[in-house]
């Protein structure tokens, strides 16, 4: 099926994907903070792996585990609000944008 665009009749359309940039920003935010605030045992469990290298295994082994903690949240986030922004974009939001006239739609789903 050929989109085209309801104001002027082109067909000269491109996808916005608003929903899913935002969401997706907004999730490795949230998901890094999340990840961050459990941190607190992966630097604990970081710490005790390095324990066996003295005080710099422990701090280096503390350190990673938090930054480890943090991607990982920030990497789960980022999904989840990929996925929940992409429902947005095909269900709520007008998703198509005209590049002759500038008019944004969507398509109706039947």
């Amino acid at each position: 099926m050929k989109l085209t665009c309801p104001l002027c009749d082109s067909s000269r359309i491109v996808d916005r994907h608003q929903g899913r940039s935002v969401c997706g920003s907004v999730g490795i935010v949230a998901g890094s903070a999340g990840g961050a605030a459990g941190a607190w045992s992966g630097s604990q469990a970081g710490a005790m792996a390095g324990s066996f290298a003295g005080p710099v295994g422990i701090t280096v082994g503390g350190l990673a585990g938090a930054v480890f903690g943090a991607l990982a949240g920030g990497a789960a986030g980022g999904v989840a609000g990929a996925r929940f922004g992409s429902e947005l974009d095909e269900r709520v939001l007008d998703n198509l944008e005209c590049c002759d006239c500038g008019h944004t739609f969507r398509t109706q789903s039947s």
